[in-house]
């Protein structure tokens, strides 16, 4: 929302003008300290004279060039001799006439951003100055032409700079949805005037709204909740071609508006005056009652954009008996609408519609048909039920004084505006919640500020309440702590002393934190990098990801609100999230990736667990309280790595490694050691995994996640490098050990022996080193493979394993015999397993 500073002070009144703030800093600082967010200020453009009003007295078109052109003789006050002093000035603008009042930066004028004017010559001619549109002033970003004052605004000769507003600034303001009473000078003036602490005139009140006991127009409501108030005021007479008022065009500049006609302009400005949105139908092209319905099947409107919109059932329209005229609470139909055109002397009738509608009706409608519009922005944040009768008598009697026309007797007013329930609150509750004491009457004070009608009453106990009636534009207001916000944030957050509460003697980090943070600090100095990204999936992942349509990890919850439509669920497993932010560093030019994230999945209960609706009265039994921990879905920490690219760089040293199935793994691994636990690889096919390179994670027969390099058609599906591979694992499944890990020291040497084993070609090697390691027994403290072998030496369909096995005794030196002994049980337990036998 923009507003200029002197539109805000018609309506805050101060007994001394000095009272209020001349510097626009100021101004912004009383707005923040009222809680509302300043975007920006935008001061009067920097910019000097000679800047002053002509008036075009001859135009010659210059027909020799390729775009049109003209040279103009533009007249200002008069000379010395007493004549009109001219200068000849080229302008390619068309969009004005002989006789038109245009603003005119003279040579020694330098515009806003430098831009010096001098007189040169140009197009055959010495051209004296320059005319100026509403863009080069610094006063609005329309360029499609100069800037065309109406007539009377000034004479020839003035000086345009203070006619312009040039030295008035600009607020620009973030309004927050709970403040749609701020999208008004009515609202902004307000808050500036609670925030001074100086009295403030409503212009609301200024506009007398008379008793009308006959109807400006039939209008008929069937949808009273989408619509539960609609005015009707009609003027007659109008004269469409009439200007704009100066005073009203510069501040519709201002205020980021582009100045139409008189009838749209007018409606603007008092949408932006008063914060009610209006429309203006020509009552001529009306036909039958105004009925305001839903939407039916297949019906089709044609809006001001001349878009042709299917309309859904949930829309909410404004008709008449050709169907369809306007999208109530965002555009008007182009079948009702005001013609730009009119002939000499001819006028329009106009009937202006000023209504309330349900905030979430015109929300939805906006966003289905991606049409958001001034009047939606404060429709959907609702708007005063109060003010359509206001605005419309405001809106007539602007359309009476600048348009010519004649207010028809009679006002259609159909519905009633909803009324707001009043809110008790004990009289020192927002002293309590602060901390503070604040003076006597402040609480009573601040709440008349905002609107309320303040009563104070005596409570059961004998206490003070406060029984504030909330004022009409202001529907947040339902309960206490909404009445302590508001004496809060008048009486200045920075009252509010910041006492940091003493910290309590803890136990530190519990195990399982401490294992967590143990496992991030592994992957990442292994070269990982953790992200954190969304916990949002959608059903298209899980196809992308082959998964079977009974699939356990297909059962999500549902998300009510969710943040993107097409990701509405809780993701069951990292994997989704750790992939879709592969994809997008790649997309930014990052090919070698390493990425790692430890955080919550959501996995619901196999049939659905009724959670119970406790009071906010009183505290939940202990009988809900364990229904509602049983209705909840278990929401284990899982670590999940993806990779991609090289896992070690390319260099002078040689062409690097890219990343594999093996780097998934060893990440898993690395996990496990960080979690004091030793994992167990084995076999695995599981979905989205390569079948014959993906590996169950065990923590003895328990699988705790699964690691490889994924399936092909996932790689194609979702974008990714060939070869991806992944790791996940549950990191609540694994065992915690609340002892801290001592590592094993040994003063006596290691003896190492290398056997290979030839085994069938589908045994996995991970199962021939746990079969080594059970029969190794306590002597063994290492199994490492580190050669596979297939050729005609072992035959067809078998290979051949070379492992290293380090043994070392605790209390001794080994002797080759006792290694000896114990790599022969070793190799009895695979043979006897898997078949093994030494390679010869």
């Amino acid at each position: 929302m923009r507003v200029p500073v002197s539109w805000l002070a018609d309506h805050v009144r101060v007994a001394d003008p000095t009272e209020l703030p001349s510097d626009p800093d100021e101004v912004a600082e009383a707005f923040v300290r009222v809680g509302l967010e300043v975007e920006d200020i935008h001061r009067g453009p920097e910019l000097t004279g000679p800047l002053v009003v002509g008036r075009v007295a001859e135009i010659e078109e210059l027909t020799e060039f390729k775009k049109p052109i003209r040279y103009c003789q533009v007249e200002f006050g008069p000379g010395l001799d007493g004549t009109p002093e001219r200068r000849g000035i080229v302008c390619g603008a068309q969009n004005f006439a002989v006789g038109d009042l245009v603003v005119v930066a003279q040579p020694g004028a330098v515009l806003p951003g430098g831009f010096a004017i001098s007189a040169r010559k140009t197009y055959g001619h010495v051209s004296d100055g320059m005319i100026a549109s509403a863009r080069e002033l610094g006063i609005g970003a329309d360029h499609t032409g100069i800037l065309v004052l109406p007539p009377g605004t000034a004479q020839p000769g003035d000086d345009a700079i203070p006619l312009l507003g040039l030295d008035d600034a600009v607020i620009e303001l973030a309004v927050t949805p709970d403040r749609g009473y701020c999208f008004a000078v009515r609202g902004l003036a307000r808050e500036l005037a609670a925030s001074l602490d100086v009295d403030f005139t409503d212009p609301a009140t200024r506009v007398e709204v008379p008793r009308e006991d006959a109807s400006s127009w039939p209008v008929r409501i069937e949808d009273e909740v989408g619509a539960p108030r609609y005015v009707a005021r009609r003027v007659s007479g109008v004269d469409p071609s009439a200007p704009t008022p100066w005073w009203m065009a510069r501040r519709l500049l201002a205020a980021g508006m582009r100045p139409i006609s008189l009838t749209v302009d007018v409606t603007n400005y008092v949408m932006l005056e008063l914060g009610q949105p209006l429309h203006a139908f020509d009552a001529t092209r009306l036909s039958g009652d105004i009925v305001v319905r839903r939407a039916k099947e297949g019906e089709k409107l044609t809006t001001l954009d001349d878009v042709e919109r299917a309309l859904d059932p949930d829309d909410l329209l404004i008709t008449d008996d050709s169907g369809p005229i306007a999208l109530a609470g965002v555009m008007g139909g182009a079948s009702t609408e005001i013609p730009a055109v009119h002939g000499p002397g001819a006028t329009v009738d106009v009937l202006i519609e000023a209504a309330h509608f349900d905030p979430a009706v015109i929300a939805r409608a906006a966003r289905r048909h991606k049409l958001p519009s001034e009047a939606s922005k404060r429709f959907e944040r609702s708007v005063d039920p109060q003010l359509p009768p206001i605005a419309a008598e405001r809106a007539a009697r602007l359309l009476v004084e600048h348009g010519g026309g004649t207010i028809v007797p009679g006002r259609t007013d159909v519905g009633a505006a909803p009324r707001l329930a009043p809110v008790r609150m004990p009289l020192e509750l927002p002293d309590r919640t602060a901390g503070v004491s604040y003076e006597r009457g402040a609480t009573v004070r601040r709440l008349a500020q905002i609107g309320c009608a303040v009563e104070l009453d005596t409570g059961p106990d004998g206490h003070g309440l406060v029984v504030a009636s909330p004022p009409s534009w202001r529907p947040d207001l339902t309960a206490p702590a909404d009445l302590v916000e508001e004496v809060l944030r008048l009486e200045g957050y920075e009252t509010i002393p910041s006492t940091l509460p003493a910290a309590p003697a803890g136990r530190g980090l519990t195990p399982a934190q401490r294992r967590r943070r143990a496992v991030s600090r592994a992957l990442a100095e292994a070269g990982h990098v953790e992200v954190e990204p969304f916990p949002f999936v959608g059903d298209a992942v899980w196809d992308a990801f082959g998964l079977d349509a009974d699939d356990v990890r297909r059962r999500t919850v549902q998300v009510l609100n969710p943040i993107d439509a097409e990701r509405p669920r809780l993701t069951t497993t990292l994997l989704p999230g750790l992939l879709d932010t592969l994809v997008r560093n790649r997309a930014r030019g990052l090919e070698d990736l390493a990425l790692y994230q430890i955080g919550q999945v959501v996995l619901p209960h196999a049939e659905s667990v009724p959670m119970p609706d406790p009071g906010v009265t009183e505290r939940p039994s202990d009988a809900e309280i364990a229904q509602i921990n049983a209705a909840l879905p278990a929401q284990p920490v899982h670590v999940g790595v993806v990779l991609a690219g090289d896992r070690e760089p390319r260099g002078w040293w040689g062409p690097g490694r890219p990343a594999s199935w093996a780097d998934a793994i060893e990440a898993a691994r690395l996990v496990g050691q960080a979690a004091g636990v030793e994992l167990r690889v084995t076999r695995a096919e599981l979905a989205p995994f390569h079948p014959g390179r993906v590996a169950a994670l065990r923590v003895g027969d328990w699988v705790v996640g699964h690691a490889g390099e994924l399936h092909p058609k996932v790689i194609e599906a979702l974008g990714l490098p060939p070869r991806t591979s992944a790791m996940e694992i549950d990191l609540d499944a694994l065992p915690l050990d609340e002892r801290r890990p001592v590592p094993r020291v040994s003063p006596y040497p290691p003896i190492s022996v290398d056997v290979a084993l030839v085994t069938a070609g589908d045994v996995p090697a991970a199962e021939v080193a746990d079969a080594l390691t059970d029969g190794g027994g306590e002597l063994l403290e290492e199994v490492r493979l580190f050669d596979v072998y297939t050729g005609e030496q072992v035959g067809e369909g078998r290979k051949s394993l070379a492992f290293s096995l380090r043994f070392r005794a605790d209390d001794r030196t080994l002797t080759n015999e006792e290694a000896n002994a114990a790599r022969d049980a070793a190799v009895a337990v695979a043979a006897e397993r898997h078949g093994a036998v030494l390679r010869g």
